[in-house]
Order: structure tokens, then sequence, then C-alpha cells
């Protein structure tokens, strides 16, 4: 009888191993699966769809189709549409560079996934480069150098299919003087950033049937021009000639009803940056607009219906005019247009309630020191003014001066968190420092480029220690620096998770899980120290990690100092700051682990349990 129950008991483990691994194998291809099929990154105006958009042509009748790559198997490439629909084509309908395109992504897919047997696979993800130093090695797009005469005003990156410029939408010339027709809004900085970035086509598609901008196309932009200005269609949303009305200034642009400044003629005026014969901008067709034509050039060619012309190359181009449509008057590319304009663009973010026209009004200045901007226009021979300060917590305190002589003040917070000021100037600023001086400092990490993904092992899915950063020196007159590492969850709202404060002069860096450098403040968690990040929502998060010199020691209440407090107490000693961002997205390879951890424990212990109810007891004698 003993021997009878040895041998049920073995088969009864063996029969619960068995069970066991096929089970566990399974579990693995379903993790492995899930990885390989997993979406690209950065999609611009679309929540339903996380990859960048691409045009496909179909070889055999010259159609294209418009959407993101989703995966490939079976001989048909899956295709998110812009509406967000799911589509199959068969691979071998493409054009012949379409199928080179799918077959590349496969091959770097199960590359990726060979190499580890558990992890996300996001392909095709932006280049993080700046104009001069790419983070890979791949070369930025021709076109790239159109725009790095004003490299210090944008943020440029790429892929295989576009160049996305990141601004603040605000040009260095002085904005808004000369407007005859105000409807009281003043420039307020945008960010066009990572996901909300300008996209310019690297490989334009010529239209089927080009769309003119005459009678569509009268919201948003219809063409960027290279200092990272937007511009929009020369006919205002109802349809009238904007430049006629006197609605804009001496450079051709003014404010929306967003406080966004954007032109709504061709900025020839940057030429004096880029050079005679050199790209002013962009449209969002992907073809380059130049300046004025020069009647008595020997390659002087008329200008087709939409502004434009090709070269004696057969490329294709618009130019300036100084009569309607003043620049392309319509798309001689393939673009979307959806709610009455290009789609996708970025989004312009207003603070305050669009305001009436103020009749009778002139305006007369306009000056920008810093993060301090004053807007002063005339009524009938009586001055009035518009101060505002846009501060690094996302508020905008504004004066107004009305001519009656009355005074009022409103604070406004924007929404799309600490704004990007690349061009700050802080010289007048009244403070003793010399106009040689910059007020940005150079923020970096050794461990991570600029808009980067943060290494896992300064996460919380990882050994959780602080980064190492380091800045440039601060301007004459720094005794201490401060840095503040800090995300925005929500309209309104800012999370901190590193503080530190007194950190010496004399020093620009902090190694990697950093201590005993500088004074330690209060995390949100109501710690000192770094709160390593680990977020539990889906999608990409945006961090930022600031660095600020001081001009002395900032004085506190006590020695628990939270964000608030640090920003309050510096905000007048201030002398110079940057921001490094980066990108966190929440490991899911953890998550699958711990998955597969609970699922191998719950089978173990239904094996141990069948061991039990199927044992036969041992019977006496």
């Amino acid at each position: 009888m003993n021997s009878f129950r040895t041998v049920i008991e073995k088969k009864t483990i063996s029969m619960n191993s068995r069970s066991l691994i096929p089970a566990v194998a399974s579990l693995l291809c379903l993790v492995a699966t899930t990885h390989v099929a997993a979406h690209e990154g950065g999609h611009h105006g679309h929540s339903h769809s996380s990859a960048p958009s691409r045009t496909w042509n179909i070889a055999a009748d010259g159609s294209h189709l418009h959407g993101s790559f989703v995966s490939a198997k079976d001989g048909k490439v899956q295709i998110r549409r812009e509406d967000g629909t799911l589509t199959d084509v068969p691979i071998e309908r493409l054009v012949a560079a379409d199928q080179t395109w799918v077959q590349e992504r496969i091959e770097a897919i199960q590359n990726l996934n060979r190499q580890h047997a558990i992890r996300l696979v996001a392909v095709n993800q932006p280049v993080q480069a700046s104009s001069k130093n790419a983070a890979t090695n791949e070369t930025m797009p021709a076109i790239g150098a159109h725009f790095e005469p004003f490299e210090k005003l944008l943020r440029l990156r790429w892929d295989k299919d576009f160049l996305y410029v990141g601004s603040n939408g605000l040009p260095e010339h002085p904005m808004m003087i000369g407007i005859r027709s105000w409807q009281q809004q003043v420039p307020i900085p945008q960010k066009y950033l990572g996901n909300n970035a300008w996209q310019i086509p690297l490989h334009p598609v010529p239209a089927k049937n080009p769309m003119s901008t005459r009678n569509d196309f009268l919201r948003g932009a219809i063409a960027l021009a290279v200092n990272g200005v937007p511009i929009f269609n020369p006919l205002n949303n109802r349809g009238d000639d904007a430049y006629l009305f006197g609605e804009l200034d001496e450079y051709g642009g003014h404010c929306g009803r967003g406080d966004d400044y954007h032109y709504h003629i061709a900025p020839v005026h940057l030429e004096e940056t880029t050079g005679k014969g050199q790209p002013i901008g962009y449209a969002l067709d992907g073809y380059p607009i130049f300046g004025y034509q020069n009647p008595k050039a020997s390659d002087f060619a008329p200008l087709d219906e939409l502004g434009g012309h090709k070269d004696a190359s057969g490329n294709y181009h618009y130019h300036a005019q100084k009569t309607y449509p003043y620049l392309n008057g319509g798309f001689y590319g393939e673009v979307t247009q959806r709610g009455g304009q290009v789609d996708p663009q970025p989004r312009a973010e207003p603070i305050r309630p669009d305001l009436r026209p103020l009749r009778g009004a002139v305006i007369t200045g306009f000056s920008k020191t810093g993060n301090r901007f004053e807007l002063v226009y005339d009524v009938e021979g009586r001055q009035g003014s518009v101060t505002y300060v846009v501060k690094d917590d996302s508020t905008v305190d504004f004066t107004f001066q009305d001519p009656t002589g009355e005074s009022r003040s409103e604070t406004y917070r924007s929404r799309m968190g600490k704004p990007f000021l690349p061009q700050a100037d802080i010289s007048g600023a009244g403070d003793g420092l010399n106009a040689d001086q910059t007020s940005r400092l150079k923020v970096t990490s050794p461990a991570f480029a600029a808009g980067d993904e943060l290494p896992t092992e300064f996460t919380g899915d990882g050994a959780g220690v602080s980064p190492p950063i380091a800045w440039t020196k601060g301007p004459k007159g720094t005794q201490c620096y401060a840095l503040n590492l800090w995300h925005t969850p929500g309209p309104g709202d800012v999370k901190s998770y590193w503080l530190v404060h007194d950190i010496p002069a004399d020093v620009t860096s902090l190694p990697q899980n950093a201590s005993g450098i500088g004074t330690v403040g209060i995390n949100d968690k109501g710690h000192a120290g770094y709160d390593p990040m680990k977020s539990k929502g889906p999608g990409v998060k945006q961090y930022h990690l600031t660095v600020y010199a001081c001009s002395e020691k900032p004085e506190f209440a006590t020695d628990q100092v939270t964000r608030a407090e640090l920003l309050e107490s510096i905000s007048d000693i201030t002398l110079a700051e940057g921001t490094l961002d980066f990108q966190y997205t929440r490991s899911r390879s953890r998550s699958f682990l711990i998955l597969i951890g609970i699922v191998v424990v719950a089978l173990l212990a239904g094996a141990w349990f069948s061991r039990k109810k199927f044992t036969v007891p041992r019977v006496a004698g």
C-alpha cells in the first residue's frame, strides 16, 4: 500500500509539473507577443495614437493613405488612420520604398526582442538631438540647416519622416508695434515642444488635387517660419485680408485670441539673418518658402496659382509676394484638413479670456527684458500699457494701466507648466549685470541626453538613486546654486521630486546618488531626499530638472524647505537658470515579471493542493 501511495504521489507531481511548464511558457509568449506589437512613439495632436503619422503610397493606382504603423504580419501591414480606425494593407501593394520601410521595422523589432526576452519595443522614436550634437549617428536632414541661424530659439529633432521644430512662438524682433486694430491680446510664450512641436515632412508628396487657402484653412497655421514662429493664412478667420485691415505689426504679425503670436504674411525680414536665396519658412506640406523673386534673375519664372513653381532641377517651392496671397496660396503637397485647419499641428494654450477690440487704439511700443514684457498703446492721445511677467511656476502677473489713469492687476495660470524662454535677456534689468552675461544655464547629465528617457536605475523601477547632473558656471556674482526636479501631472499642478539648495558657488555638478553637497529640501512626499519617480499611469511623462544661480544665500523660516518656499525665496535673487527636460515611462517589464511571479506561485500552490487531494491515505495493516 505504501508503494502504491508513492506511485500516485509521483504521478501527481509529474502531472502538475507538465501542466505548469506549458502554462508559464504560454504566459511568457503572451508577454513577448504583446511587446512585439507595441506601438511606435511620437505623434502630434491625437490621443488615440502615439505613433508618428506617415504617407503610405499604393503602387497600383497611385493613391495615398495617411496613418501610423501598428504591426506587420501575414503579408499585411496594419495602419492606424488619423481618425483612429485600423486598416490592413497587403505589403505587396505598397511602393518599393514603403515595402523596404516595413521590412526594416520588422527586422528592428525582431532584433530587439532577440536581445531581451522581455521588454517593451518602441521603434522609430524621434531622435532626441540638437542641431549640433545628435544623440545618435544619424545626420540632421538637410532642411534642418535652414533653421540653424535661429537655433538658440529652437529645439530640433527628427526621424525618417519629419523634422520636429520646438519653439515658444516668439521672435527676437519687437512685436505688435503699428497695429491699428487690436483685440487687447499680447504675446505669451507658447510651449510648442515635445509632442506639441511643429512637424515638417521630410519627403513631401505632390497632391493629386492641390488645395487653395482662399476659402479653406482659415484657422491655424499654414506654414512655419525658420525662426519657429507660425504663419497663418493671410485671410483672418472672417475671410478678410489681415494686412489691409491694419491688424498686423511692422513685421507682419499679431496675436490671436490665445495670446499666441504669429505672422500672416511672408516674414521676408528673416533674410537679414538667413541670407538671400535661403528659405524663410516651410509650408506645412513640406515645401520651402523663399523671399521675393528677382524679375531680372536668369532663372526667373512665373508663379502658379499657389504662389510657387519648380526650379531647374524640378524641385517645387513657394515665393513671398508683396500682394495677396503674400506666400503660399495653397498646398502643392498633400495635407490633411480637419476642423478648418491643417492637421496635425501644435496647440496654443490660452491662459485668459479673449477680449473685445479696443476702438481707436494704436500700439506704439513693445519691450521685453528676460521674462518681463510691456506693451504700450495710444487712444486719442492718451497712453495706456500692459505689463506682464511670465513666471517659472506657470503663472503670469498682469498690470493694466488704462488711458483713463486707472490701474488693475490680474494673475492667470498657464496649463503648459514652466514657460520655454530660450531667448531670455537680462541686460538692462537694473540689477547691475552686464549685457554680455547670459540668464541661461546649460544643464546636462552624463547619464542621458536632453529629451531622452531617464535610465531605469534613477527611477522607482530600479535602484532609485539620484542622477548625475552638471551645469555651466553662473554669471558674475553667483554665490550659490539651487536645483529642483519637478513634473506637472495636470493643469495648475506641480509635483516636486528633489530639492537641493545652498550648493557652493564653486560646484557645477553633482555625482550619481549625491550626498553631503548643499542642503536637501523636502519633496512632495514630505521627506528630505530624492524621490524616484514611479508613475502608476500609462504613457510617457515629461520631467524637468532646473538649476538656479543665486546672488546670495536664500533665507527660510524653517529648515523643512519645500519647492514653493524655495521659489518664493529666490525669486528676487536668481541671476540665471536652466532646465534639463527628460522623459519617463513606467517600466512594463517589471509589471509583467510581477504578474508572472504571481501566476507561477498560484500554479505551484495548485499543484501542491492537487497532490494533497489525490494522495491515497495510508491504510493500517
